[in-house]
């Protein structure tokens, strides 16, 4: 593998560059006024992946954004890894807490990254970790290193639920059979501390509207008189939760797996700093649901927040109105077992059913999907661990992730694969918020370990 890490030494710059390119294109799918960026995009990861070495590449059309898939099949005999990425990305929004604008990328040192960050939306989430598995398999075609047969499958609509994903893989088992899937769209616990997630959470969004009057009134003239939907709004959201950070709707907590003393131990032995913590998110104490600690809470735990809210007058200076409507969107995650749609459905239920006389409440599901859990017991999950010893000098840490990626339970049910989730980022990445960014450091090392995946996967499967 020394020519690999030659090629690397050799084309370092070149990599950096190309990431900065494809991260200047502002693929937001949830906006269509970036549509056209969006389909630029994915013409973009189409031309990487044939540069790379791909002998087939296709842009797949759906019924929203496409998915481009590629392949290189060496022998049908040897191991097939299936990687999935996605070229969408988060809104910018709001653009005013950025220190550079977000579709102009640039590299700056900081405290964790002496070595420099990439300053952009999409840098880590996920442009960054999904051209990593491109510069990797270019690395092992150019030094003649590839041992297994590759397929592509890189996505345009993650960020707003991967809605046409089911479908396509429905449709497309054969084409994208495989032996394991692997994905890095996750993060590890330090540079010097690499971790493998092994968990992630479901997710129900939702988003809600409380309607008053059938306009907007004269505060003095009808304060008091009228239910205010702006009030009514926050009591109502207020009431999800109990003195103890408890979610409060009927049924929520039913199917939620409570994990042994011992599980909790092991998981408490993951490196973790509470006082590093709050200093990082400049946060005099951290909160959350009583008995359970903040990694407990934000992996293991499911989960109920407000992601936004208005309604009323919020320009400059003051109008004194009772609003017409409030609104708000509100996302849960969910541990494994807790069915989305169910969870969906019982917020429906009981928030229509907490509304006071004087308002109407409509609930709008967005999207959502299931938790999962793969287990360390496969050759997937041990060559992934092998990968990480070779690179980082250390065995990595299984670890629980907060997040969700919906998908990866798809792809079980549908292809019959297990998923492996090697995650480069880091937590101060600053993912779907202002000033995102991805370690130099954190990018070149992925594409350092990821061809030791698919030379360890292929001895494993022997």
């Amino acid at each position: 593998m020394q020519q690999v890490t030659d090629y690397l030494n050799k084309n370092k710059d070149r990599f950096i560059n190309e990431l900065i390119e494809l991260l200047k294109i502002p693929s937001v799918s949830a906006d269509p006024a970036f549509s056209q960026d969006v389909l630029n995009t994915a013409e973009a990861v189409k031309t990487a992946l044939l540069q790379a070495g791909c002998d087939t590449v296709e842009i797949c059309e759906t019924n929203g954004y496409p998915i481009v898939y590629g392949e290189k099949i060496i022998d049908p005999s040897l191991p097939t890894v299936l990687v999935y990425g996605h070229y969408d990305v988060q809104p910018a929004d709001p653009i005013d807490l950025w220190d550079s604008p977000p579709f102009e990328p640039v590299i700056k040192n900081t405290e964790i990254h002496p070595e420099g960050a990439i300053f952009a939306r999409g840098a880590c989430d996920d442009k960054g970790q999904m051209y990593m598995h491109v510069k990797a398999f270019e690395l092992m075609i150019k030094t003649n290193q590839l041992p297994c047969n590759v397929k592509f499958m890189i996505e345009g609509e993650e960020e707003v639920g991967s809605e046409n994903l089911g479908e396509f893989v429905a449709n497309n088992r054969e084409k994208l059979a495989n032996d394991i899937i692997l994905i890095s769209d996750t993060g590890m616990i330090a540079k010097d501390v690499p971790s493998i997630t092994t968990g992630l959470r479901g997710l129900s969004y939702v988003e809600v509207t409380v309607t008053g009057p059938n306009r907007d009134l004269h505060s003095g003239l009808y304060g008091g008189a009228v239910a205010n939907p702006i009030n009514v709004l926050t009591k109502m959201i207020a009431s999800l939760h109990d003195e103890n950070n408890h979610i409060t709707i009927p049924g929520f907590y039913d199917k939620v797996e409570e994990l042994s003393q011992e599980e909790r131990a092991a998981m408490a032995k993951a490196p973790f700093n509470l006082d590093n913590y709050k200093k990082a998110l400049d946060i005099n104490d951290v909160y959350g649901e009583k008995g359970y600690t903040t990694n407990e809470r934000n992996s293991i735990r499911p989960t109920l927040d407000v992601n936004g809210i208005w309604g009323g007058y919020t320009g400059a200076g003051a109008k004194t109105v009772i609003a017409s409507k409030a609104y708000a969107k509100i996302s849960m995650r969910l541990v494994p077992h807790q069915e989305w749609e169910e969870i969906t459905q019982l917020f429906k239920t009981h928030f229509e059913s907490i509304a006071p006389a004087g308002v109407t409440v409509e609930v709008n599901p967005h999207h959502g999907g299931q938790g999962y859990v793969t287990p360390i017991d496969n050759n997937g999950y041990q060559a992934a661990e092998k990968a990480y010893e070779t690179t980082f000098g250390k065995t990595p840490i299984p670890q629980r992730s907060g997040g969700s990626i919906p998908i990866v339970a798809l792809f079980e049910k549908e292809l019959q694969s297990k998923t492996i989730l090697m995650g480069f980022g880091l937590d101060s990445d600053a993912i779907h918020s202002p000033n995102e960014h991805f370690g130099v450091w954190n990018y070149l090392k992925g594409i350092e370990t990821i061809p030791y995946f698919y030379q360890y996967f292929r001895e494993l499967s022997k």
